[in-house]
């Protein structure tokens, strides 16, 4: 028989799993309590589950509380809901945060709550999309054995693998993420623009990256960083790279300053190729 769980937090990530609980998994959501009434009656809906509640004092107990709420408000919620006095000792709260730890719902686990983080890594730009695309997604785990002998089967249920993450680097945890999505849009943005600086119309210049991009990332996840390295320094061609540094530097300085440091980290990946 599924656990009852309640979700604090119906936006697209609260949505995205409750939709997939309620459709035969081992959690079942009776009630949802978001922002705002209209926001948790338009998450219930979506779910196909659970009843939407306006304040977290009329909640009843639960066997699992999911906060899927913004990080910047997980301590006020944690702490509220604790002092809601609706948590019952030995339930199970998680959260679905990448930068934050477990440690944030220590208000519940004074209370006797064992607690856990889970954080599913993929995108909930269009909710009905991210349900029909779960199966497979990786979720980065922590917290009390407790907690994770009961989330983890529930994760996997609807087709998440679950991975054990140390609480104490979470933050450096969910930086890279950053680095893999964020910033390597910040990459390609600035390879645009030296195309732009070199006369190159901005629509071709990001269909020209476009081979180029979809063959190093599938290099990578084929072979792994460090054999998919190519390019002047993999190469041993400094003087390459030392002249494109003067150039994209005298062109601007801000760009020529991240030239460097990208190719200091280069040397040190191409160094690791040679000696193994």
């Amino acid at each position: 028989m599924p656990r009852t769980l309640n979700i604090i937090g119906g936006g697209k990530v609260g949505m995205t799993l409750g939709r997939l609980w309620a459709a035969g998994g081992s959690l079942a959501p009776i009630q949802i309590c978001n922002r705002s009434p209209e926001s948790a009656r338009q998450a219930a809906a979506f779910i196909g589950a659970g009843a939407p509640v306006d304040t977290l004092d009329q909640m009843e107990p639960a066997d699992v509380w999911m906060l899927a709420v913004p990080d910047d408000a997980l301590p006020a919620v944690a702490a509220a809901l604790a002092g809601a006095g609706t948590v019952s000792e030995g339930a199970v709260v998680f959260h679905c945060s990448g930068a934050l730890s477990s440690e944030v719902l220590a208000p519940l686990a004074r209370l006797g709550a064992a607690c856990a983080s889970v954080h599913p890594i993929r995108s909930f730009a269009d909710p009905a999309q991210a349900a029909v695309a779960f199966d497979g997604t990786f979720c980065g785990i922590e917290g009390d054995a407790r907690a994770l002998a009961l989330l983890e089967p529930a994760f996997t249920d609807i087709g998440g693998r679950c991975v054990a993450v140390d609480a104490r680097h979470k933050t450096v945890y969910h930086a890279a993420a950053v680095f893999a999505s964020n910033y390597l849009v910040t990459l390609l943005d600035v390879a645009q623009h030296a195309y732009q600086k070199a006369g190159v119309d901005p629509d071709h210049a990001l269909r020209m990256l476009e081979p180029l991009v979809r063959g190093t990332v599938d290099n990578v996840f084929r072979a792994g960083t460090t054999q998919a390295l190519t390019g002047p320094i993999a190469r041993g061609d400094l003087g390459t790279a030392v002249r494109q540094y003067r150039a994209v530097k005298d062109w601007d300085e801000q760009y020529g300053n991240l030239y460097k440091q990208m190719a200091k980290l280069t040397a040190d990946i191409a160094r690791r190729r040679r000696s193994g």
